[in-house]
């Protein structure tokens, strides 16, 4: 089976990353994996190094005529027999051929651009539901969530980003961007004496939040990281992930956060309210409520045998709903299934 997938955002987002995770999983799993993206110097060395075939291309807007029809070429070089979309711009651009047209929903997108396609992913229950609310046919979509891996990362060395080894370690990941509520975490760390907030992120609102600290009399203890390409061993170094979105569909951080083995306190955005099972693989808070966050955080945080629960059962929810075999086995059926038809 060869696969080719298209990515028309440039941006360095959890959307992107599990771009590239799930294709270098496909890769592994014996598929022919080909990928069209925005031009992107780490993300095209990232796929090449596992073995995909790469091809940038503009991506451009409405008055872009030419990425089309060279996408149609490269997935006639590549004999592609699925081309995938990854969100809108990719699916606007994505070509009619011999081929079966996949979308692979992370969000509630416009379906005009899926028009045609024969099928729709997505990942989350609830996307899958409200895209047959929007009538698209029940029996050309299913839901194939994300997977998440335990990878071997060794913790960081606390002193590179001068934080004390004994204080209590809280994590923030995601765009630095008002639906990812870091400002909430801001205003929970102000109450939670000696902790210290590590925010693994760029984005528009860097000096809104660093002002923001500043006020809040935290800036001491929050250290802005930019955007890492070692997640791993940042959810591996921190004590407690601290995930306030008001906008999640899925909540990626929430797999990643139990594969890693570290404990999480979510807002009550549809995705994590959805995934984590309050009291049982971690907490989940009212949205923009940074009194409750803070408590939750001093609870996990003293609390040892609460926290190593947690930690269990998110293990064993990654174990059987979101390794990567298990997804990847989906979407191996789901493409002979196109292919055969």
């Amino acid at each position: 089976m060869s696969a080719l997938h298209l990515l028309g955002s440039a941006a360095d987002g959890g959307a992107e990353t599990y771009f590239v995770s799930l294709v270098g999983a496909l890769r592994r799993a014996g598929l022919s994996e080909a990928a069209l993206i925005r031009p992107h110097t780490h993300r095209q060395a990232a796929l090449e190094e596992m073995g995909v075939w790469v091809k940038t291309l503009d991506f451009g807007g409405p008055l872009d005529l030419l990425t089309k029809p060279r996408a149609a070429a490269f997935a006639r070089q590549q004999d592609a027999q699925v081309v995938v979309a990854w969100m809108n711009r990719a699916a606007r651009h994505t070509p009619k051929g011999p081929w079966a047209r996949v979308g692979r929903m992370g969000g509630y997108y416009k379906l005009k651009y899926y028009k045609g396609f024969d099928a729709l992913v997505g990942n989350t229950p609830d996307i899958v539901r409200w895209a047959i609310g929007q009538g698209w046919p029940a029996d050309r979509i299913r839901c194939i969530p994300n997977y998440a891996a335990a990878e071997s990362a060794r913790p960081l060395d606390r002193a590179l980003f001068d934080t004390p080894e004994g204080a209590p370690l809280l994590l923030g990941m995601g765009r630095l961007h008002t639906s990812k509520a870091h400002d909430v975490s801001l205003k929970a760390l102000a109450q939670i004496p000696g902790a210290y907030l590590w925010i693994a992120g760029n984005g528009p609102l860097e000096a809104q939040l660093k002002a923001l600290a500043d006020g809040l009399g935290v800036s001491d203890r929050v250290r802005f990281l930019g955007w890492r390409n070692d997640a791993a061993a940042l959810y591996r170094t921190a004590d407690l992930c601290l995930f306030p979105s008001r906008y999640e569909p899925l909540g990626n951080v929430v797999i990643q956060s139990w594969a890693q083995g570290l404990p999480i306190v979510a807002a009550d955005a549809r995705g994590p309210a959805d995934l984590i099972r309050h009291e049982e693989d971690g907490l989940i808070v009212p949205m923009d409520e940074p009194d409750a966050l803070a408590e939750a955080a001093k609870r996990v945080l003293g609390d040892p045998v609460l926290r190593a629960g947690m930690v269990a059962a998110g293990k064993h929810r990654v174990k059987n709903e979101f390794s990567e075999a298990a997804v990847v086995d989906q979407w191996r059926t789901l493409f002979a299934e196109l292919g055969a038809r």
